[in-house]
């Protein structure tokens, strides 16, 4: 199967069955996306979920959380991965807003990624989500699903993958297919055994294609 079709099935089958795909954390505002995927980096969304309710009520928009300390938001935030380095982002972070942004979250990536704690994957995550613009945020299942299933060739860094999908997506389902990407790495094709037996999508998956496929005709 060509490349091209591959991405006409992905599409097709994803916004047929999954129309409404959407992060996972929860969240009222933008303030509180940003904080949330600050704090959600090499941790589980379900994890950050239990977090947050405590530390948005603390600390409900950047002002309050400018004006807090290191410190004290890490007592909030201790069960997280790395909690030291993102309890000084959050606070930095707050800082910048108020400081460049009149406490408004920015919706361009060049502006987001000026934010502490704010990478690359972060600033596509709140463009897309916030601002619905066609930014492709490329966290580890996005860069694994995206090659397994044949939509990326040869793109050995987030920035070669997240230029191959924005290349041949449709424009208007960029943002949703960062979703798309994310939830089936999440709960089907994972990292160390893909369950590829329940996989709905093999008939255009590269991976099953060659693991699979290919055994069967031999054997």
């Amino acid at each position: 199967m060509l490349k091209k079709e591959r991405y006409q099935e992905f599409v097709k089958y994803f916004s047929t069955h999954s129309p409404d795909a959407q992060t996972e954390l929860n969240y009222s505002n933008p303030y509180e996306l940003l904080v949330a995927v600050i704090l959600s980096a090499q941790c589980t969304d379900k994890r950050i979920n239990l977090v947050t309710p405590k530390l948005f009520e603390r600390f409900p928009d950047a002002p309050s959380l400018a004006a807090s300390t290191t410190d004290e938001v890490f007592t909030y935030i201790r069960s997280v991965s790395y909690p030291n380095n993102k309890a000084k982002h959050l606070v930095g972070m707050a800082k910048k807003l108020l400081e460049e942004f009149q406490g408004e979250v920015p919706e361009k990536v060049e502006d987001l990624i000026k934010l502490p704690g704010v990478g690359r994957k972060t600033a596509n995550v709140i463009s897309s989500v916030v601002y619905n613009k066609p930014a492709m945020a490329v966290d580890t299942h996005v860069f694994r699903v995206s090659n397994r299933l044949g939509l990326t060739s040869r793109a050995t860094t987030p920035l070669a993958v997240e230029k191959q999908l924005v290349k041949y997506l449709p424009e208007d389902t960029i943002a949703i297919a960062h979703h798309w990407l994310i939830l089936h790495g999440r709960y089907i094709c994972v990292a160390r055994r893909p369950k590829c037996e329940i996989c709905p999508i093999t008939y255009f998956c590269k991976y099953f294609e060659t693991h699979y496929t290919k055994t069967a005709r031999n054997a």
